[in-house]
This record gives structure tokens, sequence and C-alpha cells, in this order.
């Protein structure tokens, strides 16, 4: 039985760090930009509402780091999401456990394949996109009195 542990931490983040290990970190290599997509494309296959509304909100809220590469892992993860809302329907009518596996299954694969895009917390954090910052009770105060004279 093959165990598992922690992900290894990604090379940039061992840098970042000042490489607490000290172990040898390989040269930095030449990092190519992708090409960031301007505005939404068309999905290339057709998808349902579910989809669809994915494909448009992973677009817009991903446009810092997704590029026109990932154009076919996320059309992959919409169509699970209509295969999703599909099967969920079939599940609650007829509530046979082997569709309920397979919907649990499916939830564990989308969840999978929307971390490889970067949409959640620690996968942004790992791509060095965003990462989650406490506001400071300064910052809170600030943030309500623009709020105040913005609106008065």
């Amino acid at each position: 039985m093959a165990t598992t542990g922690r992900k290894p931490k990604p090379t940039e983040q061992k840098r970042r760090t000042g490489n607490p290990g000290k172990r040898a970190l390989p040269e930095k290599a030449v990092v190519e930009l992708l090409p960031a997509a301007v505005g939404i494309p068309d999905p290339p296959r057709p998808l349902s509402s579910a989809g669809r509304t994915l494909w448009e909100r992973a677009w817009q809220s991903g446009r810092a780091w997704i590029a026109e590469t990932d154009a076919e892992l996320l059309l992959l993860v919409c169509e699970q999401l209509d295969e999703r809302q599909m099967l969920r329907v079939q599940v609650l009518r007829e509530g046979d456990w082997r569709d309920r596996a397979g919907l649990r299954a499916l939830d564990k694969e989308i969840s999978d394949n929307l971390g490889m895009l970067g949409f959640t917390p620690v996968d942004r954090a790992r791509l060095g996109v965003a990462e989650v910052k406490v506001r400071s009770a300064l910052e809170e105060v600030r943030a309500r009195r623009e709020r105040r004279d913005s609106t008065g």
C-alpha cells in the first residue's frame, strides 16, 4: 500500500522563502509568458447552462492567470459540470447508490481540475497569483471611511 504525504513545494516557493531546507535548487529557467486571453472566447464545443456559466465566470475571474492554452482543460471542467448537473438530478430522482458514488467521484475530479486551473486559494497561492490576507484594524477603518465618503 502506497502512502501519500505532502505535495512537494514548488521551486518558486522555495526561492521566495529563502530555501529553508538548503537543498540544491535547479537553475532558474527562462520563463516564457503565455499570452493572456482577450475577452471571453466562445467555447469550442456546446455547453449547457451550468457549463456555460462556469466558462464565462472562469475567464472573467481568472483572466490574470488563465491563458488560451488552458482552454481545453477549462472546457473539460465545464463539460464535467454539465454532466454533474444531469447526474445529480438522476441521483435525487432515483437515489441509486452507484449514481451517488459516481457523483462524488465526479465532484472530486471537478475540484481537482479547478485546482489545476488555479481556482482554489491554495492553488492560486502555489501559482503565485494571489494570497489571502487578513485586513488589519487600520485597513478596516480606512475601508469603512472610504465607503462612507463615497456614499455621502
